[in-house]
């Protein structure tokens, strides 16, 4: 096996103590989309957004990486194949574990982006309205994440991937949310063998070949585990 493709959803953070969006008690159960995470939303009253996603960006710097985490970096560092992350997750979980070259295909939340001219540059803690582009000097501002009716980041280079893996694995993702809900029917029309890990079946689990169900943080080092041909991953 040479090249593995894993997506990862909110669910291998939640065990990080960051909430999910779709399950009872989750992000839109408390917030509605339209009221914070859509452009429109930004335009009626970027006051409300700025704060949302500042409180988000507190809790995500706060957080720290789980076992399925630093399973995921190990599998890349020790898999002779190339192993790609792509996330929907804007928190930095990933790479405080250490992983290499992920994908954030919904933005990041440790990053800013000027909606007049498209500087990127790392946010501070909290942002407000007021921030001027360090660039252009706009007052238009705003949190580096993909909104819904957006085009999410770097597509045509998540679908090469999908186009030769050997194993697709999407872990932590509800299948809800479209393009990534069609990534395991992608990568399967590619040859690929599609795992699903995830807290019960998402809503696309017939696209994949295995399902395992439970906790991330003791199913995925399980699972890099059997990958790798020892014993020495330990959940926590």
């Amino acid at each position: 096996m040479e090249k593995i493709v894993i997506l990862t959803g909110a669910g291998i953070s939640a065990e990080s103590g960051l909430g999910t969006f779709r399950d009872a008690g989750g992000i839109w159960s408390e917030n509605r989309i339209e009221d914070v995470a859509t452009p429109e939303a930004f335009a009626r009253d970027a006051d409300r957004v700025h704060r949302f996603y500042n409180a988000r960006r507190a809790q995500a710097a706060g957080a720290c990486p789980n076992a399925a985490h630093r399973a995921l970096a190990r599998l890349q560092a020790a898999h002779p194949g190339e192993v790609v992350i792509v996330t929907q997750n804007v928190d930095a979980l990933h790479e405080a574990a250490g992983s290499r070259g992920v994908i954030h295909m919904h933005g990041e939340l440790a990053r800013a982006l000027c909606a007049a001219c498209g500087h990127r540059w790392n946010a501070a803690p909290d942002m407000s309205p007021l921030d001027a582009c360090p660039a252009c000097g706009a007052r238009a501002c705003r949190p580096d994440v993909v909104w819904f009716g957006e085009m999410p980041c770097r597509m045509e280079e998540i679908l090469d991937h999908l186009a030769g893996p050997d194993l697709f694995a999407a872990i932590g993702t509800s299948g809800q949310v479209w393009p990534a809900a069609g990534f395991a029917s992608e990568a399967a029309a590619a040859g690929a063998h599609c795992v699903e890990i995830n807290l019960e079946p998402s809503a696309v689990a017939s696209d994949f070949h295995e399902a395992r169900q439970g906790r991330a943080s003791h199913l995925v080092p399980e699972w890099v585990a059997g990958l790798l041909g020892d014993a020495g991953v330990q959940s926590s």
